[in-house]
């Protein structure tokens, strides 16, 4: 996601401190300041809200069972989601875009869960996004990734990726 929003949006605002500090090794803090948004924004609330804190809530958890609700519910969020409102948070941002992501994300949950059939229909659909990708780092490292993951599926390698996003990868 943009670090230059269109609209000012204090909620986009505490989602990405959060996940700054996430990444800064605070996975702890960072998913009781994530579990709290939630708590407020509500399963109803607004889809790029909730997209995005799931997607990155999902990170932030080592056991696949638990990362995976995180991104069922980042899917179903970004199934509710317009462009409209993506544009909101940026100009450049299409809902499009981040599909190659999050199916790429339920298939290496269900992978390292043990569940190959349901890791290939997402790697599927994550391809069939492909093309929504800028031809950049970004765009790159998706692509990367959903070769490691359909590699992995096929070698029926439950272990975590060392590219993964996460607390233990």
């Amino acid at each position: 996601m943009s670090t230059s929003p269109s609209t000012p949006d204090p909620t986009m605002d505490a989602i990405s401190a959060a996940v700054l500090r996430g990444r800064d090794g605070h996975t702890g803090s960072a998913r009781r300041d994530l579990l709290s948004l939630w708590e407020r924004i509500g399963s109803g609330g607004d889809a790029f809200h909730r997209c995005t804190l799931a997607h990155y809530l999902a990170d932030l958890y080592d056991d696949p069972a638990e990362s995976l609700v995180w991104d069922v519910r980042a899917l179903d969020a970004a199934d509710a989601l317009t462009d409209e409102r993506a544009r909101e948070h940026h100009e450049s941002l299409r809902v499009a875009g981040f599909y190659p992501s999050l199916h790429l994300n339920l298939a290496d949950d269900f992978r390292r869960l043990g569940s190959f059939r349901a890791a290939t229909e997402h790697l599927d659909r994550a391809q069939d996004h492909l093309s929504a990708l800028p031809d950049d780092p970004y765009g790159d490292t998706i692509r990367t990734a959903v070769h490691e993951v359909r590699q992995a599926t096929a070698d029926r390698d439950t272990a975590p990726r060392v590219s993964a996003p996460g607390t233990a990868r």
